[in-house]
């Protein structure tokens, strides 16, 4: 089943066009290689891309919505920043969305309402295998335990007291892994 991604723009924006930056392209450059990456990750996963700007110096009354290449974009009303449109359409999606942001406002409360969070450096990984075609390692097998270099899949240090398996990650963790597997 296709989860709805909403992404927080201009927070993925910069940091997968770290390179750009440094060259110097304005915001309009940057916005538009991360929606042609969004459009490769959108035709080659099946999921619906939902992408929010800010616009809120820019005057206007209402949400400017456009859909490009298979993604919708939305720009923002005056006076309202994009963290309050993805946390909006978190609440309305909820279990039935993905949020893509580093924001901590935003990440509280769309697991609040159980939606799948993933931090911008995670998803650029993600729309970098999409990209290259590379499924990754977790193609048709379960995901490593541990030892795979990530620091969010290594193991935590254990309390002499615990019980249970040493080498079993936390439920959540494998939980969050689960969820994981079709992006």
């Amino acid at each position: 089943m296709p989860v709805h991604v909403i992404v927080d723009g201009y927070n993925l924006s910069l940091v997968c066009n770290r390179g750009l930056r440094a060259q110097g392209p304005g915001w309009r450059e940057m916005r538009e290689s991360l929606v042609r990456q969004l459009s490769a990750y959108s035709q080659s996963k099946g999921h619906p891309v939902t992408v929010v700007f800010d616009a809120w110096r820019q005057p206007g009354d209402f949400e400017q919505r456009e859909h490009r290449a298979g993604v919708e974009l939305v720009f923002t009303r005056e006076g309202e920043r994009a963290d309050q449109v993805i946390q909006r359409l978190a609440r309305q999606y909820g279990r039935d969305c993905a949020v893509v942001s580093s924001d901590l406002e935003i990440i509280q409360t769309a697991e609040a309402h159980g939606a799948l969070v993933m931090r911008s450096r995670e998803f650029q990984d993600k729309l970098r295998m999409a990209a290259t075609g590379d499924q990754g390692a977790w193609k048709g097998s379960e995901p490593a335990e541990h030892g795979t270099g990530n620091s969010e899949d290594e193991i935590p240090p254990r309390r002499p007291d615990k019980k249970g398996n040493p080498r079993k990650l936390p439920k959540a963790v494998r939980i969050r892994n689960r969820r994981l597997k079709g992006f």
